[in-house]
């Protein structure tokens, strides 16, 4: 399968594109580098894509073994290079769930979507690490 659309320069910094799925994407740089702070950087969709994906991924290998978190939300940090091209060296995702959820299970899927099924994660270089809560409970640390 390939993925293919067009990003269209909208003046300053700012960037727009319609993604295939028929969804509407504004990037833009901050003020201090010539944007307007238009819409959020790409750094920014980036972290936001590899979190989507492994929470999309997580979802659903729960859902596939009969179990519905009542929440879930994640915490995302990007640590970048000091220099040039400043790219993320560490990504850290905390998945915090909430519902009746057996560990082991949760742990399993945030492992299958980490080292399987996102294809965000495997199409960047740097060092993603997970942690997870369930009901508020913290988890093993890097466990996964």
């Amino acid at each position: 399968m390939q993925v293919e659309f067009s990003v269209m320069w909208d003046g300053k910094m700012a960037f727009s594109s319609t993604a295939p799925s028929g969804h509407d994407i504004k990037m833009d740089a901050a003020g201090p580098v010539g944007g307007e702070n238009g819409g959020p950087r790409p750094t920014e969709l980036l972290l936001n894509a590899v979190a989507g994906c492994t929470g999309i991924d997580t979802i659903s290998i729960l859902q596939k073994v009969r179990l519905q978190p009542s929440k879930f939300k994640m915490n995302v940090k990007g640590r970048n290079a000091d220099d040039h091209p400043k790219r993320f060296v560490a990504i850290h995702i905390h998945y915090a769930l909430e519902g009746e959820l057996p560990e082991g299970k949760v742990i399993r899927a945030i492992q299958l979507s980490k080292n399987k099924y996102c294809s965000v994660a495997h199409s960047l270089s740097a060092e993603i690490t997970v942690s997870y809560s369930i009901n508020g409970t913290k988890g093993k640390e890097e466990v996964i």
